[in-house]
């Protein structure tokens, strides 16, 4: 599957996408099981537009994996122990990793020039997260001794921070966290004292997890520009069901690697899509998952500008009608 990762033009996307839904049609059962109660002929799908894409709660009740594949691992959305959670079953490590190396050398730079620390405690709290299983490898790859993870403890990265302020550094962090470590640098301590934000790179991930009053991610980057100090918060946009990570480099803009793409359609009708501009529901497509389903219909909000997209949002009443057939 290298071949993915040496995508150029927007031909060869398409061309290895078709081949893709032709290979997920007749290998991922619940994938060609979705598209055949479309009443969808694939032979007919010779567009982006005309691929179906599988309503990402499907992952919540299904094992979804083709058929010539084992799963290795698996990992697991965040949520409570009585919620239903969805599941992506990988079959190539490997493929993962590369999407992970690949995509950020592209967006950040190069993760052995950098110190990761990660300020994600919801997730560290649970097993099988991909984002922790993400930042681990920019870790490894890093191999720089003094990145680490840390839950509440936000005194010890202050002063870890302070101490490495002269150094190129990435605090990974999930929203809620970022804040709350916000919160105690501007209440416990000096603003002389905050001068080591001044060459930090801050990447959020995303994520209240009903930890904080929600809030739009414009509003959400406003107030960790002003917290942290810097004109710019960097953002990663990926999930449990997905492989690829597209970033933001500033101002809620983000750009995906060349074997991914984001299609907004309109989120009454899932066949229609929304012209530039216009507020819709994110469809994914992510060749990375070859093995599972790389079509999938998300319940975020967005809208497209060139090649870049915001995320602005989450759908209400995220249930999709006519998908009951697939959901016993």
């Amino acid at each position: 599957m290298d071949t993915i990762f040496n995508i150029k033009t927007e031909q060869e996307f398409l061309s290895e996408t078709l081949r893709t839904f032709r290979y997920q049609y007749e290998n991922v059962e619940i994938y060609r099981r979705f598209v055949d109660y479309l009443n969808i002929n694939p032979n007919d799908v010779d567009e982006l537009i005309k691929i179906p894409f599988l309503p990402i709660e499907m992952f919540k009740n299904h094992q979804i994996i083709d058929k010539n594949s084992k799963a290795d691992l698996f990992f697991q959305s965040s949520g409570t122990t009585q919620m239903n959670l969805s599941k992506h079953f990988i079959a190539d490590e490997g493929l993962y990793k590369e999407s992970i190396y690949k995509s950020f050398t592209q967006f950040i730079g190069t993760p052995e020039d950098y110190i990761f620390l990660g300020l994600l405690p919801s997730y560290l709290e649970r097993q099988n997260s991909s984002l922790i299983y993400m930042v681990d490898y920019l870790m490894k790859k890093s191999g720089k001794s003094e990145n680490g993870y840390f839950l509440y403890n936000h005194e010890e990265l202050f002063k870890l921070l302070d101490k490495l302020k002269n150094k190129k550094v990435i605090l990974f962090g999930v929203s809620f966290a970022l804040l709350d470590f916000i919160d105690y640098c501007h209440s416990e301590r000096s603003e002389e004292s905050l001068n080591f934000m001044e060459n930090l790179m801050v990447i959020e991930t995303g994520g209240m997890k009903g930890r904080k009053e929600e809030m739009t991610k414009d509003e959400l980057l406003k107030v960790l520009q002003e917290g942290f100090k810097t004109e710019k918060i960097y953002s990663e946009y990926s999930m449990t069901e997905l492989l690829s990570q597209a970033y933001s480099l500033g101002n809620n803009e983000y750009r995906c690697p060349n074997w991914m793409k984001i299609m907004i359609r309109n989120a009454e009708d899932p066949f229609n899509y929304e012209k530039e501009g216009r507020t819709g529901a994110i469809n994914i497509i992510d060749l990375a998952n070859i093995h599972s389903c790389a079509f999938i219909a998300t319940q975020d909000l967005g809208k497209m500008t060139g090649d870049q997209f915001q995320v602005l949002g989450r759908i209400d009443h995220s249930d999709i009608r006519g998908c009951s057939l697939l959901v016993s």
